[in-house]
């Protein structure tokens, strides 16, 4: 027990005291039973005082009089809550500061609950999506925002990137929706206007197949005429026939180049086809591998398939045929004489595989997370050496997210390198029969 229990202890055996030594010298009990019975009623009346004090609290800070326990019992609980009351105020100003940040961002926030519905958004989510309170409140996210692929990426759950949008208010904006779960599975919606972003990505992608588109046809005829140039050309002349010859070079090389550049912006600029064809994975590759044998033999290179006959997937044979030559055009150019490269497809649980793999020079694996960009190369020294264009694996990644695929790639420097391509299970067809592929 601490001191001011053992003081009211004491201070209760005293009244006994007292109340029997009075009983004693006056012969009754009457003062040995009034005097506890007083300190009873003494005491239900603090505690009536204490109760009419929480009662009126905050509205009456200073709390009642009182004397031993009951007076120190009172400046505890008093300052508990004016300790509490302090707490209270300082996290309910930092709430309101924090609500008033997020009022203040020009991006949307959304917090949306376990079962879709919305709990809280700002100011902006109202300009940007039209949200009014207090009417929207509680609505399922999804009766507001209705586009079905935004439906269809709520029901995929994979919110590792961002998906564009155009907004329900204004087809001519563009919203970039990114979630993030929290709590019990709840969602914190993040919408940020990139209208400005996706016109200059659109004038960037036009500006790149008009320009391609108009350099074809020039380019067309000047390989015409350097083709019957080098055609006619007297042995004699070796000097002017040997500058025809690397003129005719790098008009291939452009025209490579073109060629990459108006699929690039077609694989941007289209929906991909939702009426896939059965694509023979079998076929396709020994034609690639033989393609792959030609594109230089003095390399002597070893190219070993493997492949089931029945392989089939849901797909464009000719966007499919592009990545996948691509990958092997590659491993070809970049790996030495008498190289090995391995074609690999196989299937699983989770899908079907295409990997190249190449015992060549390699990639430094910083380069890596850069490979798929357009006109990246680790080296570039490359370019002269290998004459390509810089956009292969730029065609082979937009290639395999219309087709739901991703590009996993291993490399070191000396050790060679590995593209695998990962289908999901949905894009594997089930094999035919004859009558059927008939």
């Amino acid at each position: 027990m601490n001191f001011t229990a053992n003081t009211e202890l004491r201070r209760i055996a005293l009244l006994l005291v007292i109340g029997f030594a009075l009983s004693w010298y006056l012969g009754t009990l009457w003062p040995a039973a009034l005097l506890p019975i007083a300190y009873i009623g003494y005491s239900f009346g603090q505690l009536v005082r204490f109760h009419r004090w929480i009662m009126r609290y905050p509205d009456d800070w200073e709390p009642p009089e009182g004397t031993g326990a009951w007076g120190e019992l009172f400046d505890a609980i008093y300052r508990m809550l004016r300790k509490e009351y302090a707490a209270r105020d300082d996290l309910q100003q930092l709430i309101s500061r924090a609500e008033s940040s997020v009022t203040a961002l020009r991006d949307a926030v959304v917090v949306v609950d376990k079962r879709g519905r919305l709990e809280y958004w700002n100011l902006a989510a109202e300009r940007l999506l039209g949200f009014r309170a207090p009417q929207d409140r509680r609505q399922t996210f999804t009766n507001l925002v209705r586009d079905p692929r935004f439906v269809t990426y709520l029901q995929a759950g994979n919110f590792e990137q961002p998906i564009d949008l155009p907004s329900p208010l204004d087809d001519n904006v563009q919203l970039e929706y990114t979630i993030t779960r929290f709590g019990a599975g709840e969602w914190l919606v993040l919408v940020r206007d990139v209208t400005r972003l996706h016109n200059l990505e659109q004038m960037r992608k036009d500006f790149v197949a008009n320009v391609s588109h108009e350099l074809k046809t020039p380019l067309t005829v000047l390989k015409g005429y350097l083709e019957t140039l080098i055609d006619t050309m007297p042995p004699e002349q070796k000097r002017v026939h040997r500058a025809l010859l690397q003129m005719n070079q790098q008009s291939q090389r452009m025209e490579a180049l073109i060629n990459d550049l108006l699929l690039l912006a077609r694989l941007e600029g289209t929906e991909a086809d939702k009426h896939n064809q059965r694509v023979q994975i079998a076929p396709m590759l020994r034609r690639l591998r033989q393609d792959g044998q030609a594109t230089d033999p003095e390399k002597n290179h070893e190219l070993h398939l493997e492949v089931d006959p029945s392989a089939t997937v849901f797909g464009d044979p000719a966007e499919l045929q592009s990545a996948f030559g691509n990958l092997i055009t590659n491993a070809v150019k970049y790996t030495p004489q008498n190289g090995r490269i391995e074609i690999r497809w196989w299937e699983d649980d989770r899908g079907g595989h295409l990997s190249v793999h190449d015992n060549g020079v390699g990639i430094d694996p910083r380069h890596i997370p850069r490979l798929t960009e357009r006109f990246y190369r680790p080296d570039s020294s490359r370019v002269t050496q290998t004459g390509g264009t810089g956009l292969g694996l730029a065609i082979v990644k937009h290639v395999l997210i219309r087709h739901n695929a991703r590009l996993e790639i291993q490399s070191q420097p000396g050790k060679g390198s590995t593209f695998t391509c990962h289908f999901p299970p949905h894009r594997l067809a089930p094999a035919q029969s004859v009558e059927e592929a008939g």
